[in-house]
């Protein structure tokens, strides 16, 4: 396994990435992104990994609209085309995307339509070295969980998971049944700490200090033979600043007494 962090796709992200000991950065297009300007800044991002020795560890988009009550969304798909070729410009082999839930439409046309764009990324990823995987995230994605993975992913045996432990707790569901069942799938996981206090999210603090049994965690990754990446997302309302920074370190120590 390797440790990584999400960050802004500019060159420095490298170089700090480097002096903090990570591996990788993982960046994420998401709805509202400058899309053009990342595709642009390519050739200096590739620059930045060659210097530094960082490679990009996953390339995804979040939030988008996929497919509507008409079908797939073309001007979505090509989006998603535009990144896939970016991802192998830069090295990376992950691609991650989610696709919303059309309330039109019978969860039968939603599967239908979803199982057609995973396999559009697919077939165009495939040959280009990149590994398309669905989100374990709920925003503006309906393919997050058992039944859809049974449907959707037993249908396209090449299409992994990026699963996010805190995703599974906030749903409600066991993030635990979850990996021992689909850990064969993961292509991707995210570190990101969660709090439950009185049956409501409180805060995602950096992983190590939050209720995440992430010894266990690890143990069904090493019996899933996971070998991908463990990418650090800051993502709480509280660790910012000079605070933030201490928590990327502690969870960089933390992971890493659990890495071998």
């Amino acid at each position: 396994m390797k440790l990584g962090i999400i960050a802004s796709p500019e060159a420095a992200s490298f170089h700090q990435a480097k002096e903090i000991g990570l591996e990788f950065l993982e960046f994420c297009i998401n709805i509202g992104s400058d899309l053009d300007a990342f595709i642009a800044s390519v050739p200096v991002l590739k620059e930045a990994s060659g210097q530094t020795g960082v490679q990009v560890g996953s390339v995804g988009r979040w939030g988008t609209d996929r497919i509507a009550k008409e079908g797939i969304v073309e001007e979505e798909l090509q989006a998603s085309y535009a990144l896939i070729d970016a991802a192998s410009e830069l090295g990376c082999r992950n691609f991650v995307c989610g696709v919303n839930y059309v309330e039109e439409l019978s969860y039968y046309e939603n599967v239908t339509l979803a199982i057609d764009y995973f396999r559009k990324l697919i077939e165009y990823g495939t040959p280009k070295g990149v590994v398309i995987s669905s989100y374990n995230c709920k925003w503006n994605n309906f393919v997050d969980n058992d039944m859809a993975w049974t449907i959707i992913h037993g249908h396209l045996p090449e299409l992994g998971i990026k699963f996010d432990p805190s995703h599974s707790r906030y749903a409600g569901r066991d993030y635990l049944v979850e990996a021992g069942k689909w850990g064969s799938r993961f292509r991707h996981v995210h570190i990101k700490g969660s709090v439950i206090i009185d049956g409501m999210r409180f805060d995602d603090p950096p992983a190590g200090l939050d209720q995440t049994d992430w010894g266990t965690f690890m143990a069904v990754l090493y019996a899933s033979g996971y070998e991908g990446g463990l990418s650090i997302e800051p993502h709480s309302k509280v660790w910012h600043g000079e605070l933030g920074d201490k928590g990327v370190k502690f969870t960089i120590g933390y992971m890493r007494s659990m890495m071998f």
